[in-house]
């Protein structure tokens, strides 16, 4: 696995959110590093359209895990506008990236997409991330 790909050894702690609950930075995380890795068992693609989880991750074409967060504790990241993370998939597994420094505290997110968005997150009233609760718009309209 190419060093990149390395999770960092960092105290990462699930608590409550705006969006109900988070997993925040225990420590300052740099800019550019793997933060944790996205982990689940893959879901049988006979199953994909069927399952109800809310933590499907899709993996590549035909291919989804499943990462529900008993299991996996960056299923606890929750959706941003405007996200201090990214996910990378590197060789079917899935690593979640620090795109700027996060501080001691903060709540670690990623943007989940216009599918995700559209289907989930506009169908349960809107988004709750930080920034949609500071403008108070709750981004109710449909992503491309």
């Amino acid at each position: 696995m190419a060093s990149k790909f390395v999770p960092g050894d960092y105290i990462l702690t699930p608590k409550r959110s705006s969006a109900g609950i988070g997993l925040f930075a225990g420590q300052d995380i740099p800019k550019g590093v793997c933060v944790i890795e996205y982990v689940g068992k893959e879901v049988p693609e006979a199953d994909q359209y069927t399952n109800k989880s809310r933590y499907l991750f899709g993996i590549g074409e035909k291919r989804m895990v499943d990462g529900k967060p008993k299991i996996n504790k960056a299923g606890y990241i929750n959706h941003s506008c405007a996200a201090n993370c990214e996910p990378e998939i590197y060789k079917g597994r899935i690593f979640i990236m620090s795109k700027k420094t996060i501080k001691k505290g903060e709540e670690l997110t990623y943007d989940y997409g216009a599918e995700y968005f559209n289907d989930i997150i506009l169908g349960d009233g809107g988004c709750k991330c930080a920034k949609c609760a500071v403008t108070g718009n709750g981004q109710k309209k449909r992503r491309a």
